[in-house]
């Protein structure tokens, strides 16, 4: 089978450093990330932290199964089904939660966030709840677009 490399899909979260909104410090609410020309089925998100010693790359997110869309929406509530504001399923993070879980380095530190964003040719076949691992396999041979974009978060001394 010939290796063919996914299209690129441009992303943006609005913004370089995390607001406060976005992490531990505030509501700890999933960022936006709008999402330029997707021509796909669906979408799956992965966000790593490859900033936490100890941890090869810390996943703080991993959402799939939405509808092409331009815009994933601020605040996806936690859990493994989602039906509002969009459709998806979330996976399980490296903090044991089902959703998005934001940045909350040690004060003084400065960890960079990746967002990783997968256009696919299909819905996936695995269940809500999966792990990084079993999104990875499930998405192999089902990318055709991608994109990524990064942001710090940033945690002042008290």
């Amino acid at each position: 089978m010939e290796n063919l490399t996914p299209a690129p899909l441009n992303i943006d979260v609005g913004f370089s450093e995390f607001p406060a909104e976005h992490t531990c410090d505030g509501t700890n609410q999933s960022p936006r990330i709008a999402i330029e020309h997707p021509d796909c089925t669906s979408l799956a998100v992965m966000v790593f932290n490859p900033s936490m010693r100890g941890v090869l790359s810390y996943c703080a997110w991993l959402i799939w199964d939405i509808p092409e869309v331009q815009e994933i929406p601020a605040g996806i509530p936690l859990g493994k089904k989602v039906t509002s504001p969009i459709s998806a399923l979330q996976g399980l993070n490296d903090a044991g939660q089902y959703g998005y879980t934001g940045p909350c380095p040690l004060p003084g530190q400065t960890h960079r966030y990746l967002f990783r964003v997968y256009g696919l040719d299909d819905f996936l076949a695995i269940p809500a709840g999966s792990n990084k691992n079993e999104l990875k396999q499930a998405m192999h041979d089902h990318i055709i677009q991608y994109g990524e974009t990064e942001a710090l978060a940033v945690r002042k001394v008290a």
